[in-house]
């Protein structure tokens, strides 16, 4: 018996040791997940990211959104490295004007090429192609090869908040409807005729409507990339589609939406004459050369410590959110509901006006469950204002914070809920993001730190106005009117 005892205590004191502690593990190499990695790796914590699919980004990337929606004049921080990088690639900012979706488009395999290196160089551990199967402890994960990790700090960067929902945390109940989602594709123009076999239940009635308001030349231009291929993620009788995907199995998710799409390109091809325009065969690396999974506009979205709502973003000196401000947005609340059988009733919300706003490091902190952070849409905001901190910038900047947050808490010995809004912000500062949208001053520019601390004390405040498809923020306001 005794030696049976002993035998079993050494299998568990080996199988201990022999698991990988990381201080910081990240779930999903999405565009929050990969941000809190390099920020996380780059202020001395040891991090793991896995990571489903073959690249890192998340919607900039892997599910084909290479058109960055926002904060073209807020660029700070790994944000705006990763757009500088983009920038250099193509031969400045003015190259990457290719469509006029964006300021900021590029070939998704550039986008991921550049993450890659930013991790590699940060020191990130990847596991490419797994997913974790089973948490228990804190935090004992198992992934999907049936090896095991432990990490010290957990980071949610799922595209639909699964780590969040397997550990418990509170799921917020105030969704009325979930938004359209797109399977992207990205085209190219081939020498000779490429029309494909007709997509399983093609209905071409579904894209009417997708030249109502503009040529067709004007939609493909939408989202032409500056190497010649284009983006195809067009709301209006294009490849939007409405799914209640939180709920259903992923293959069929995967399934409608790819039709969706696939039809869509057959249309373009068999109605409008474009017969030789057809999905490019040298972006991604897949089966059927679409990205490796759709654009989820909404995901679970989980109670934390500050939740961001509308008001807050209209009226930001109504609350102390800018006190704890740690990463920064301009775009409307921009909701898709096109493809909704609800959509009149929801109209209301597709473009609701807001000035530039703050986001404060609550929303990053679920209530309830310690040394675990959120990093991507599935954050604590209201449904309303998913609208707008759902766009690659804000979920960017979000995603550093949560990493310096991390690395914080494993370095001082303590637990996330014990990290101040002030130890991240001076990390955040040091390494030029913007903590407030402020357009007075760059980055780059003497007196633009001064000028961010003095607004997160209440010191300074600005003046926000909505203005078309980019707000803006200044604490000496231009002599332009409301």
């Amino acid at each position: 018996m005794y030696q049976h005892f002993t035998s079993t205590l050494a299998l568990l004191l080996c199988l201990a040791a022999c698991t990988p502690v990381y201080d910081v593990v990240v779930v999903g190499g999405g565009t929050g997940g990969t941000a809190a990695a390099i920020e996380a790796a780059r202020d001395g914590a040891s991090v793991l990211v896995v990571e489903e699919s073959p690249w890192l980004g998340g919607m900039l990337t892997s599910a084909g959104v290479s058109a960055i929606d926002g904060n073209y004049r807020l660029r700070g921080g790994i944000f705006g490295e990763f757009t500088d990088s983009l920038a250099a690639r193509y031969g400045g900012y003015d190259a990457l004007k290719s469509g006029w979706v964006s300021n900021i488009l590029f070939n998704p395999a550039v986008g991921a090429h550049i993450l890659q290196n930013m991790t590699r160089e940060a020191g990130v551990e990847v596991r490419f192609g797994s997913t974790v199967t089973g948490i228990d402890g804190h935090w004992r994960l198992t992934l999907q090869d049936g090896s095991r990790v432990r990490a010290r700090v957990l980071i949610d960067g799922t595209e639909l908040g699964d780590i969040a929902l397997q550990v418990g945390a509170d799921e917020l109940q105030d969704r009325v409807s979930l938004q359209d989602m797109t399977y992207v594709a990205v085209v190219k123009y081939y020498p000779g005729d490429v029309t494909m076999e007709e997509p399983e239940g093609y209905n071409p009635e579904l894209y009417r409507s997708c030249c109502n308001t503009w040529s067709p030349e004007m939609m493909l231009s939408y989202g032409a990339l500056p190497d010649g291929h284009i983006m195809l993620n067009w709301p209006q009788g294009g490849n939007d589609i409405y799914l209640d995907y939180l709920d259903m199995p992923r293959e069929e998710v995967y399934r409608l939406a790819k039709n969706r799409t696939l039809g869509y390109v057959y249309y373009l091809q068999t109605e409008l004459g474009y017969q030789n325009l057809g999905i490019a065969d040298d972006v991604f690396p897949s089966a059927d050369s679409l990205p490796f999974y759709p654009y989820y506009r909404e995901s679970r979205r989980f109670a934390g410590r500050d939740t961001m709502t509308l008001d807050a973003a209209r009226r930001p000196y109504d609350f102390d959110f800018y006190t704890r401000a740690v990463a920064v947005g301009d775009y409307p609340v921009d909701h898709h509901h096109n493809q909704n059988p609800r959509r009149e009733e929801l109209s209301h919300l597709w473009y609701g006006k807001i000035p530039s706003f703050s986001v404060p490091m609550g929303v990053l902190v679920p209530v309830g469950v310690e040394d675990f952070l959120l990093a991507d849409k599935n954050i604590s905001v209201s449904w309303e204002m998913n609208g707008a901190t759902r766009l690659q910038p804000v979920v960017m900047g979000l995603g550093q914070a949560a990493g310096a947050m991390a690395a914080i808490a494993v370095k001082t010995k303590r637990h996330t809920s014990e990290i101040p809004a002030p130890e991240v912000q001076k990390v955040l500062l040091d390494h030029g993001c913007y903590l407030l949208p402020f357009l007075d001053l760059k980055p780059s520019d003497p007196g633009f730190r001064e000028l961010q601390e003095n607004g997160i004390k209440g010191e300074v405040k600005g003046t926000g106005r909505s203005i078309d498809w980019s707000n803006e923020t200044w604490v000496n306001p231009p002599s332009l009117s409301f």
